[in-house]
């Protein structure tokens, strides 16, 4: 299983995005491998948000109608959360979110160590990054 991350969702969206080649590529192989991708409520979240800012609705409905439908969807509740909002308290880092710290405790619970992801917090924490050239 593969955690995908916000980071990777909105370039995968952008065909004119620098990154979109490359995540796209990685999302192929492994749906070509037959790889669940999961992700969280919150890096749901976060991405319609993004995405509605930045590329519009036609973009919203495409991630929606096509993306969510092809990923597992773990959803953070109470106990997560609050671990979450612990973690992001003592990073103590402004460049970190709450998200990617959601992010975390759900990779660690579930001990997933491959992540769909740009974002650098990521390798940081010791994840293996897909696309793998970044």
């Amino acid at each position: 299983m593969v955690f995908a991350d916000t980071s990777v969702l909105l370039p995968f969206l952008d065909g004119g995005d620098n990154d979109h080649g490359a995540v796209a590529a990685a999302w192929r192989a492994l749906a070509d491998a037959g790889e669940p991708v999961l992700t969280t409520n919150y890096v749901l979240v976060e991405t319609f948000a993004l995405a509605q800012r930045r590329l519009g609705m036609d973009a919203v409905r495409d991630l929606a109608q096509r993306v969510v439908p092809a990923l597992g969807i773990e959803w953070v509740d109470a106990e997560t959360h609050d671990r979450s909002v612990a973690g992001f308290l003592a990073a103590d880092r402004r460049s970190l979110s709450l998200v990617d710290c959601a992010s975390f405790v759900v990779l660690r619970r579930l001990g997933i160590t491959r992540v769909l992801s740009l974002d650098p917090h990521f390798r940081e924490q010791g994840y293996e990054c897909l696309p793998s050239s970044q």
